[in-house]
């Protein structure tokens, strides 16, 4: 399965399959935003599979390094899938889902229908 390319609610999104390369390098994310400039999206979801497992692990700085190059490309990342496993195992994981839920720049949701219902609130 490939990335694929879809409008939610008047949002170009790219859509990252499941199966795709995982992030785990600032590099990755770049790619992976270069791609998504090169079609004109602005939200870029990404399943919870395409994250290495030091993403979730905020002391190797992984998950700070990759949100702050969505930032500065000025795209949205959005997360989807089960985080709950990690946000039990780390007070410092559950407090920073809960900060970047609070924002526009980065979501973590559990499903499609999650998101649509964010982005009719935030239209």
């Amino acid at each position: 399965m490939s990335d694929t390319y879809t409008t939610i609610h008047s949002i170009e999104v790219l859509v990252c399959a499941p199966d795709g390369t995982q992030l785990k390098s600032e590099q990755d994310a770049l790619d992976l935003i270069g791609e998504a400039m090169a079609q004109g999206s602005e939200l870029i979801l990404v399943p919870v599979e395409r994250l290495h497992e030091d993403f979730f692990q905020l002391k190797t700085r992984l998950a700070g390094t990759i949100i702050q190059k969505f930032v500065t490309y000025r795209r949205h990342i959005v997360i989807l899938g089960d985080v709950s496993q990690y946000m039990a195992q780390s007070r410092s994981f559950r407090d920073f889902v809960y900060e970047a839920n609070k924002g526009n720049e980065v979501w973590f949701i559990t499903s499609l229908q999650e998101l649509d219902e964010r982005l009719k609130r935030t239209k």
